[in-house]
């Protein structure tokens, strides 16, 4: 029998698993034949079988999957342990890689002590990396960047228009404008006006008989409002600037509090833009994050005061003549600020703190019990500190008995959740719809997810849903990194409904191909991933490439 030999894999430092392919002749010529199989034979991935709670090989034809041993990973695997338990403990080639393994690894973390700026030189080039793929590889006409763009040229051309003379309207009601702007990014990210949207858009549009460009158009769209939030409030700060130039320039029409409300609320916003320039969002979230909410609460209260003072002044005898309610409902500016502040507070008024369960199956991933079940597609937020920063999971429920959340270990938050599990969460009343709710849109879809980005899915293998989908999950370790629970739930499914690829036991595949395969076999209308920004874009661009639509999770969605 022919000698069973480990290929021996390297993780980054960001727990992507890739494999070398030796020159021959090296030390490092070690690769093996299939798991399971003889030369010759097709290899194998993981498929649950028709009985609960166990695993069997299903061997799949070589012309729909592949198997890199060069090429870089061209998906993500959150979860990497720190060696395989199959290996041969008699094979000396094996010990001499892990060995150099090690010392490679321990000369590193000396030199690292030795020169910290290394450390931080290493992190910078990483998330300058990351961050190219999630601005740049998107593409340069992305349906976000055109929404953005839309958005930006109706304003401009209203602005000009004003400045010109061309649009008295608007040049008396600067103040007006930036405040309908304002309304309109507080809507595209207000999680219970989009539920109501993707609500709608699924009821209308989830119909056997509506044209599948209609959805997939739709989908693009209600994925990518996060284009319209950016471009209005560039265009918030552009039109109070204008309305305050006007009213310094006719500076006897009013008060010094209007102009220094004013000025200070101009000063709020354009703060808030430069905290969301995706530079500082991307290497400082939660300095983005408290920014945006700190001052975005403090700019609302200061509108109030900016409408309150505007409508009570009289520029006649320069002064307050007493603020009547009848004069200040007619106003455009109470009502605007009225719908700003209602879509603002709506979330928070329904925050609770609630008991949880949580455990953690490895170091690599922690599972969150809440109670009451939650619809397919549904995202939540939870924190520890509500007013210091919120995180956004999907779902794993039946939709009756409750629900859960897997969390994998990639953050601090994530990872406190394993060392120090809570009693007590934080979480918002309101669930939100994301792009996951939209598969309820489709007749046949397939759903491709790499480590914990499953949780998104499960709710879907679990509960009667719209769509007949399809699960491909790739990951490593399912048991030993996520529980007997979560692989459970995979398991007692036709084979052609859920393909687990399990890196540990089949090596690594070219995910991309996977998805092409799997949608053309289950006849799918689309595909939707949920990885890293380079496992979304490969798996994207390899099924557009193949004529079928398809969708990952985008910057600032």
């Amino acid at each position: 029998m022919e000698e069973q030999n480990k290929l021996p894999r390297f993780s980054s430092c960001r727990g992507v698993a890739f494999e070398i392919k030796p020159v021959q002749g090296s030390p490092f010529d070690v690769r093996a034949p299939p798991q399971g199989s003889t030369s010759g034979q097709q290899p194998v991935v993981w498929v649950p079988w028709t009985h609960r709670s166990s695993f069997k090989v299903f061997p799949f034809s070589t012309d729909s999957i592949t198997r890199s041993l060069s090429r870089p990973s061209s998906h993500f695997c959150d979860l990497d342990n720190s060696g395989d338990d199959d290996g041969d403990d008699d094979n000396v080639e094996v010990d001499v890689v892990v060995d150099i393994e090690k010392q490679q690894t321990a000369a590193l973390m000396e030199q690292l002590k030795r020169d910290p700026s290394m450390k931080r030189s290493k992190k910078k080039k990483e998330s300058s990396s990351r961050l190219s793929i999630i601005l740049l590889d998107q593409g340069l006409f992305t349906v976000y960047k055109r929404l953005f763009a839309v958005c930006f040229t109706l304003n401009m051309v209203a602005l000009v228009l004003a400045v010109t003379s061309h649009f008295p309207y608007a040049k008396k009601k600067a103040a007006v404008f930036s405040m309908g702007n304002i309304l309109a990014l507080t809507l595209c990210r207000s999680e219970a006006f989009l539920r109501a949207v993707f609500w709608l858009a699924v009821k209308l549009l989830g119909r056997p008989w509506v044209p599948l460009p209609v959805k997939t158009a739709t989908t693009s769209f209600l994925q990518s409002v996060g284009g319209i939030h950016s471009s209005c409030g560039v265009f918030s700060v552009a039109w109070l600037t204008y309305a305050l130039v006007l009213t310094l320039k006719h500076r006897e029409n009013t008060s010094d509090e209007i102009v220094a409300v004013a000025s200070t609320i101009l000063g709020l916003l354009f703060l808030s833009c430069m905290a969301a320039f995706p530079l500082v969002r991307h290497l400082h979230h939660n300095v983005f994050e408290r920014t945006h909410r700190f001052a975005g609460w403090t700019a609302l209260a200061l509108l109030w005061a900016f409408v309150v003072l505007t409508t009570g002044y009289d520029p006649a005898t320069k002064s307050y003549d007493g603020l009547k309610g009848s004069r200040l409902v007619r106003r455009q500016e109470f009502w605007l600020t009225f719908a700003i502040t209602f879509f603002i507070i709506l979330p928070w008024v329904t925050v609770r703190r609630v008991p949880v369960s949580v455990s953690a199956p490895s170091g690599h991933a922690s599972i969150i019990k809440f109670p009451g079940g939650i619809q397919a597609g549904l995202l939540g937020r939870i924190s520890r500190s509500p007013l210091s920063e919120w995180h956004a999971f999907g779902i794993i429920s039946d939709g009756v008995d409750g629900h859960m959340i897997l969390a994998g270990a990639v953050g601090d938050f994530t990872k406190g959740l394993v060392a120090d599990p809570p009693h007590h969460l934080w979480v918002r009343g309101v669930h939100f719809a994301g792009l996951p709710y939209l598969v309820n849109m489709y007749q046949r879809v397939v759903l491709v997810a790499t480590g914990s980005g499953i949780c998104v899915f499960l709710s879907f293998l679990l509960q009667p849903c719209a769509a007949e989908v399809c699960v491909v999950w790739v990951t490593k370790g399912v048991e030993e990194n996520f529980g007997r629970e979560i692989k459970e739930m995979m398991s007692g499914h036709p084979k052609q409904k859920v393909i687990v690829h399990d890196t540990a036991v089949s090596g690594r595949p070219n995910v991309a191909e996977m998805a092409v395969a799997a949608a053309r076999s289950w006849e799918a209308e689309v595909v939707v991933v949920t990885s890293n920004p380079q496992g979304s874009r490969d798996v994207v661009g390899a099924c557009k490439k193949a004529g079928i639509a398809a969708f990952g999770p985008i910057w600032d969605s």
